[in-house]
């Protein structure tokens, strides 16, 4: 699962949620006694790269964080 912004980060996992704090991770997602392992990536919201002063940077790290969530096939 990929979290595209802290909005649908927080939606889930709650306003302490920090996507500058934990983007890029391959984190457990908190789940209810179903016995499914949830993991998760978050990330910035596409749109952000495109407002962000350096969108190079900021586009590389974008896809840094959605190789992650390739690799760990969310």
């Amino acid at each position: 699962m990929i979290f595209l912004g802290a909005t649908a980060a927080q939606s889930l996992l709650g306003t302490s949620f920090k996507i500058t704090q934990e983007r890029g991770r391959l984190l457990d997602l908190p789940t209810a006694d179903t016995g499914h392992e949830a993991r998760f990536v978050a990330t910035m919201h596409p749109s952000a790269v495109l407002r962000a002063p350096d969108r190079e940077t900021a586009y590389r790290d974008f896809l840094a964080d959605l190789r992650v969530a390739a690799q760990a096939r969310c």
